[in-house]
């Protein structure tokens, strides 16, 4: 007699699977959301990220929660990145001039490029470079979860990348304003460099707010001209996936109908709202809780990845994705100076 399968749950039973861990993480992400407001430049995904980690690695995590924190931890997240293309007015990014665009595009895609041949040269996994190379080069935790989205990464990788986003960005928080210091620059020049460099948004708004008001409009547009950088990296991931499954026969007959679609539609919920934004249809007040919203649901999101980062487990990976987050930080930063220090040379203002 062949194994029964279990019966589908009624949408009662599966809330209620779900409804202890996503109760938790909105929980979470709303105190943090919250515990950062009163703190310029203090961000409520990095208090989540902490407070998960903190969690995981100093007290028990009953497995009632598990359902409902991998939907935080995917689902939530990419409501949260949707979201996140509110921020963004085409405009601003077009008011940048050719050369600060150009420097974007080198930033993400030199240190994307760099981060993945080092990676390889060190022996990690492609998924473990993919997840460092997003995470560095784009805008962060956001895009290494985004991009764990269309490779589905190990639970370990993506705690790893999501690790070293958090060490490295924030180390960056004063060491950036202090770079551009020594280097004799201006504080629009400052915030170029720290938009350009800087890992994670709310980094960004943290070195921008030590560097002063002229750094932080600069290096928030410019930044924000790095997340629009999501959408042709994940589409490029996926499209390379389903080349290399193509190529490979391994997606075939039934198997071949899973695939994740070219472009994930979470991308295209992303391009639908800056499309949005930039009409100028939305008013303030609608942005405003738009941009609440999308703060809570990558503060849920995040605290979801932290109690995935187990310590215990990143001590066994070893060195390599350090010394591979070091190499990308350290080209992002020398990327990001040569933008601000060229022109000057070639006797021009880029910003």
């Amino acid at each position: 007699m062949g194994l029964m399968s279990n019966p589908p749950l009624s949408p009662g039973q599966a809330f209620g699977r779900l409804a202890p861990g996503l109760l938790v993480c909105f929980l979470v992400g709303a105190v943090s959301t919250a515990a950062a407001v009163p703190f310029d430049g203090v961000s409520g995904l990095v208090i989540a990220i902490v407070v998960g980690i903190v969690w995981r690695n100093s007290a028990p995590w009953p497995q009632a929660l598990a359902p409902g924190v991998a939907v935080a931890a995917k689902p939530v997240l990419r409501v949260g990145i949707v979201l996140l293309g509110l921020q963004l007015l085409i405009g601003d990014v077009r008011g940048l001039g050719v050369w600060v665009i150009v420097g974007v595009t080198a930033a993400v895609g030199l240190t994307f490029w760099a981060t993945m041949a080092v990676g390889r040269r060190l022996g990690l996994s492609p998924n473990q470079r993919l997840l460092v190379a997003s995470g560095f080069s784009i805008c962060g935790a956001a895009a290494v979860a985004g991009t764990d989205a269309v490779t589905d990464s190990e639970e370990r990788e993506v705690a790893t990348a999501v690790a070293m986003v958090v060490v490295f960005g924030t180390a960056m928080i004063p060491l950036m304003p202090a770079l551009g210091a020594l280097s004799g620059f201006t504080p629009e020049q400052t915030g170029l460099l720290i938009g350009l460099s800087t890992h994670e948004v709310a980094q960004v708004v943290a070195a921008g707010g030590i560097a002063g008001s002229g750094a932080l409009a600069v290096a928030v547009t410019v930044k924000l001209a790095r997340v629009l950088f999501l959408v042709p990296v994940l589409a490029g991931i996926a499209w390379s996936r389903r080349r290399g499954e193509a190529a490979s026969g391994t997606a075939v007959g039934a198997e071949q109908k899973k695939r994740p679609p070219l472009v994930p539609l979470f991308v295209l919920g992303f391009i639908a709202c800056v499309a949005l934004r930039s009409t100028g249809v939305l008013p303030e007040p609608a942005l405003e809780a738009a941009h609440l919203l999308q703060t809570l649901a990558l503060s849920t999101a995040m605290f979801a990845l932290g109690l995935n980062v187990h310590v215990k487990a990143l001590l066994e990976v070893g060195g390599r994705p350090v010394a591979l987050s070091a190499v990308s930080t350290l080209v992002i930063v020398l990327i990001g100076w040569s933008a601000v220090v060229m022109p000057e040379l070639l006797g021009f203002d880029p910003v």
